[in-house]
């Protein structure tokens, strides 16, 4: 029975990495395809209609991407740069070197950034704004004092992460409000 358990688990996992290979490289090309393009503006009965805009940095190997409804919005600052770098390090050395991170996704009033703890094939996904909170996906993941203490590192994390980009929304805020 655990032969083909094993069997099974083996299946499933490279099922899974073939499913993320063929995603990482649509979203590649769509990065590719939408870094530095802006979505153009609708006119719609005459009144002008702003569609949210976006637009992608490569930081260190990683991915951040600025939403907003104009230019001004999409341009990164020195401080939100740093901001993403420690993130990213914080989150080696505070809860696994073995991490492949997703896109970090700005908002005016959210951040949302996910990724996956390789070593226990463990996918977590951080939200401020909104849908405050940590949300964890897993398949068949062994529960045990090591998947405990990893919880645990996800959740104290999380408010490091927290504290640092709920004050880049706000200095977004600020400076936008200037602008106005």
């Amino acid at each position: 029975m655990i032969n083909e358990y094993d069997e099974l688990k083996t299946l499933l996992k490279r099922a899974r990495m073939l499913t993320e290979q063929a995603g990482v490289n649509n979203m590649t090309k769509s990065i590719e395809n939408n870094i530095d393009s802006d979505e153009a503006k609708n006119d719609v009965d005459g009144d002008k209609v702003k569609k949210d805009k976006s637009k992608t940095y490569r930081i260190s190997g990683g991915l951040l991407t600025l939403h907003g409804k104009d230019k001004s919005d999409l341009e990164l600052t020195t401080d939100e740069k740093t901001s993403y770098q420690e993130t990213m390090d914080e989150f080696v050395t505070d809860v696994s070197d073995l991490s492949d991170f997703g896109v970090l996704n700005v908002y005016p009033n959210e951040v949302q950034w996910s990724g996956k703890v390789i070593d226990f094939d463990l996918e977590f996904f951080f939200s401020i704004g909104e849908n405050n909170g940590v949300y964890i996906n897993g398949d068949m993941i062994k529960l045990d004092d090591k998947l405990t203490e990893l919880v645990t590192k996800l959740s104290t994390f999380y408010e490091k992460f927290k504290t640092k980009w709920a004050k880049v929304i706000s200095v977004r805020k600020k400076s936008t409000n200037k602008l106005m």
